[in-house]
């Protein structure tokens, strides 16, 4: 697989990761924390994609892996807040460690990205 491939392949998937946090998200009880934690969730699964978007459309190579560092960071967070709400609805802490395992593979994936790049 070429780099064009295996980047059009990934932004699918990281689309598809933004929908099914989505999903999950609309899950969630409404109370005032709750809510909170949903809305950060949303943010930075969604963030991951998007930065990637940008990054793959960069004009440098320095946008581009400052980009990736973006999205590393947003799989950091978007793994800690399915911990929290995991932990804190524990109807959905089944759901909440699959989808924080797949936020996992993306943080291995742009490590190796920018880890290559040095």
């Amino acid at each position: 697989m070429n780099n064009f491939e295996f980047a059009q392949q990934l932004e699918k998937r990281l689309l598809e990761f933004s929908k099914k946090a989505g999903d999950f998200c609309r899950k969630i009880p409404k109370d005032r924390i709750n809510q909170g934690y949903a809305d950060q969730l949303n943010r930075s699964a969604c963030s991951i994609g998007a930065n990637y978007i940008e990054a793959n459309e960069s004009l440098s190579n320095k946008d581009f892996f400052h980009r990736a560092r973006i999205c590393r960071k947003e799989a950091k967070e978007t793994i800690y807040w399915f911990e929290i709400v995991g932990h804190s609805n524990l109807q959905l802490q089944s759901e909440a460690k699959i989808l924080q395992s797949e936020a996992n593979e993306y943080l291995r994936i742009f490590s190796s990205i920018i880890s290559k790049a040095k």
